[in-house]
């Protein structure tokens, strides 16, 4: 076996060459990639009782791989989702090998033969306009923090961004005045422009104004002045929906995170008329037959179909009690 065809050596070469290199993959992707292989050289190495160095590609074969899907899920309590990420990144080497590692191809090909988990798919989440209201005035305004936060939920409700494209934004993506807009950098390396309602033009300038950065440094920081992580995100909108939950009880008990913001500005544009095509350009969808999901959990759009349909007039035939006698045989 050639120094290039070992495992390490294979796994270096995928990581800095294929996906830096060659397909300049996107941070998040190499971070994604990289915590599979975490887990899976972890996972192996105490089931083989072998150091990570010394593992070769044989022995991460089929019955390993599978043994350490299903741990992600029964120990660690991964969806099914979570579970095919985690495969897709193991598939995504195992094509490396196949081409860089011939002799390992047997091993590739049963690899690449496993399938992904099939798994019910929920009904979107998203809020109701009492609730956007109610999350958006929590935010304490007397403080810091608080005048940032309602910023930062107010742009993200009326855009649409995701969570990664929130906290990258910086000072010179905001352009206000005539023709108000936010620039940002999507999935895929797509750039797009998303225009700017005039009260979040209002809320938006004065925060700029009070947070006076430069325009590399990041619109939403933290009070170290660097960008806010996902966990603070996620944390942040917590801490609100508490507050919200109180004045709102319909957001008690509520997982909110921002893709929900995401989901309820495609809902609020579903009620208003925009059709596929103009909701898959707002959020920067690959396809407009990703924004189908929205059609599914418009509630409001099947109703309104239902009331366009002709009521068939059926006879409603009358409970007859069937005989006392004929009861006791059956119960026999």
């Amino acid at each position: 076996m050639t120094a290039i065809s070992t495992l390490p050596s294979l796994l270096q070469g995928f990581f800095m060459d294929r996906l830096m290199q060659q397909r300049q993959a996107s941070p998040h992707t190499i971070a994604s990639y990289r915590d599979t292989f975490r887990l899976l050289m972890q996972f192996a190495q105490q089931r083989l009782r072998k150091a990570p160095s010394n593992l070769t590609v044989p022995e991460l074969d089929t019955p390993l791989l599978g043994a350490f899907l299903d741990h992600i899920e029964r120990e660690r309590k991964n969806s099914a989702r979570s579970r095919n990420v985690r495969l897709a990144a193991i598939h995504s080497f195992f094509r490396y090998v196949a081409l860089h590692a011939p002799e390992h191809s047997a091993v590739a090909q049963r690899v690449l033969a496993m399938p992904s988990k099939r798994y019910s798919r929920c009904p979107i989440a998203f809020l109701t306009s009492v609730e956007v209201d109610a999350l958006l005035a929590a935010p304490d305004l007397t403080s810091w923090s608080g005048r940032r936060d309602r910023a930062l939920m107010m742009l993200a409700i009326q855009t649409g961004l995701r969570a990664a494209e929130l906290t990258g934004l910086r000072c010179e993506d905001i352009v206000l005045g005539a023709g108000a807009h936010v620039r940002c950098e999507g999935k895929g390396r797509k750039h797009r422009c998303t225009p700017l309602r005039k009260d979040t033009v209002r809320v938006i300038r004065s925060w700029l104004r009070e947070r006076q950065g430069q325009p590399c440094e990041p619109v939403f920081p933290t009070t170290r002045g660097t960008a806010l992580s996902h966990d603070a995100l996620q944390y942040m909108l917590d801490k609100h929906l508490i507050a919200a939950g109180r004045q709102c009880p319909s957001l008690a008990g509520k997982r909110v995170t921002p893709h929900v913001l995401r989901h309820t500005l495609a809902m609020d544009l579903l009620h208003n008329g925009a059709d596929q095509t103009m909701i898959a350009l707002w959020l920067g969808h690959e396809s407009p037959e990703t924004t189908s999901i929205y059609l599914h959990a418009d509630m409001q759009l099947k109703e309104r179909a239902l009331a366009h349909t002709t009521a068939k007039k059926l006879p409603t035939p009358r409970f007859r009690p069937s005989d006392h006698v004929m009861d006791f045989l059956k119960s026999l």
